[in-house]
């Protein structure tokens, strides 16, 4: 089975995703808002329990950090996604760097770490350029704090769900 770990930000940040994603995210429907601390990896179901005692021991290290987002943003030339700029604090990316350099995890990402919240993606040459060129100009100014991620699990219809979710702190 396929997982993956993951923050989900508050509702007013992901309502605000979903206003572009359900346009220009096909999918929108799978997945809600989310900015990914670990890609799909594959894992046997009765491993599961083994993973939440790893994340556990992980999450008790760091204490809650604040997330902002300061712009919309595109991974183009590289390819044609639009996203939500996330701010990288030290706590987010020595949490993402935790989990990725883990070799229980599976293997690193090959990309950089961009904290980012994915609005458009799959879109053709001119529809990343027309949306792109009009949604870069919208002003994106979220303050929040995570105190949380999860361990999420895709479901055989491509939806994914929460397993556990892991608290930041003692």
């Amino acid at each position: 089975m396929k997982a993956g770990i993951a923050i989900f930000p508050s509702k007013k940040l992901q309502d605000f995703a979903n206003s572009y994603r359900k346009r220009y995210d096909p999918k929108y429907a799978l997945i809600p808002p989310h900015l990914t601390l670990k890609g799909p990896f594959d894992i046997n179901e009765e491993d599961l329990p083994r993973y939440s005692e790893k994340l556990e021991e992980i999450a008790q290290k760091y204490r809650p950090f604040p997330l902002r987002t300061t712009k919309i943003s595109s991974f183009h030339p590289l390819n044609n996604v639009i996203y939500i700029k996330i701010e990288p604090t030290p706590v987010l990316v020595d949490l993402y760097n935790e989990i990725n350099e883990d070799p229980f995890f599976g293997s690193p990402s090959e990309n950089q770490f961009v904290p980012h919240i994915t609005i458009g993606q799959e879109l053709s040459n001119g529809e990343h350029a027309d949306v792109y060129s009009q949604l870069r100009l919208i002003d994106v100014e979220f303050e929040e704090t995570v105190d949380r991620f999860h361990l999420l699990y895709q479901l055989d219809d491509g939806i994914w769900t929460v397993y556990e979710t892991f608290l930041l702190g003692k």
